[in-house]
């Protein structure tokens, strides 16, 4: 374990900000080359937005929506908008996937360290990956970041821990992490792969407005006609599952009421519950079954619902 002066990560030089913003990824992008990426950028579809290569998310997240991400992403390309907002971007399962970029892209997370990775990862890819030299997949390194205090890290240094959990913890989970181990594939930390991985998200971000909001303020801010608003809530009974206080099953209710109000339009995916039908039966529904592996031989099936205006 290497023995660092400020909670686990050790010193970075400081980045100013204003040299930095908005500079070329010249060290990452290399990794992007042949991907022909400009010649995508510079054709458009019938809505006025521009193609984007798709990309995967660059860590495994609660909720990812892997196997409905195709689905959601098909039906949001059906709606004509200028603007596209996800509420609870998580690591973005859903806007990585997406082949399309709006004219206006904004994305959303209330959880601060994980909007901190997402910044430092548009605007200083190559001093991240520089910082995650070295770093390789360990229990101990892993149970170290856990309880390391973030009050007197950098950004870098707070972006770089939470890349190092978040790849590593248990099932994705954002709160109460376990260390993940498999017997039938490598760790998941592995730089060669994960810098790739992060070279084409850093790309895809660029452009992009990155907010840590309420999903009520990101409504009531962003709301006009012309925007198309993505929402992946916490599940109907995992209200909890990231964090306390964070979101509260009365939110439900308030999110399908605010949703009959606003001038724009919205796709938004949750678990097939009575309750949930319920609450947004003013709304168009369409379940979609799906089949999650469990084991090599098992497997088990789930509903979802994919509810719009």
């Amino acid at each position: 374990m290497r023995q660092h002066s400020n909670g686990g990560l050790r010193q970075t030089r400081h980045l100013d900000r204003k040299v930095t913003q908005g500079r070329s990824l010249p060290l990452l992008c290399t990794a992007v080359q042949g991907l022909h990426f400009a010649d995508l950028q510079s054709m458009e579809n019938l809505f006025g937005e521009e193609l984007a290569e798709r990309a995967a998310p660059v860590a495994p997240y609660l909720g990812g929506k892997s196997q409905l991400a195709d689905e959601i992403v098909r039906r949001i390309g059906r709606v004509s908008h200028h603007a596209y907002v996800e509420v609870f971007f998580g690591m973005g399962g859903v806007f990585y996937r997406r082949d399309i970029k709006a004219k206006i892209e904004v994305i959303n997370d209330i959880n601060g360290e994980l909007v901190c990775f997402l910044r430092v990862l548009r605007n200083h890819p190559d001093a991240l990956l520089g910082e995650l030299e070295g770093w390789v997949s360990s229990r101990q390194e892993f149970e170290a970041l856990k309880i390391a205090n973030t009050d007197h890290m950098t950004d870098i240094q707070r972006a770089v821990r939470f890349i190092y959990l978040q790849r590593l913890a248990f099932g994705g989970k954002v709160t109460g992490q376990t260390f993940g181990v498999s017997k039938d594939r490598p760790p998941r930390f592995d730089l060669a792969v994960l810098s790739k991985s992060l070279a084409v998200a850093a790309e895809r971000l660029r452009s992009v407005t990155i907010e840590n909001l309420d999903w009520r303020d990101l409504l009531d801010r962003y709301d006009d006609a012309g925007v198309l608003f993505y929402l992946d809530p916490p599940y109907w009974g995992g209200e909890a599952d990231y964090g306390k206080g964070i979101f509260a099953r009365a939110d439900f209710s308030e999110m399908a009421n605010r949703l009959k109000m606003i001038k724009g339009r919205f796709v938004l995916s949750l678990n097939d519950r009575p309750e949930v039908r319920s609450l947004f039966a003013d709304f168009k529904i369409e379940p979609v079954s799906l089949t999650y592996s469990i084991a090599s031989s098992q497997s088990t099936s789930a509903n979802e619902l994919i509810i719009s205006n």
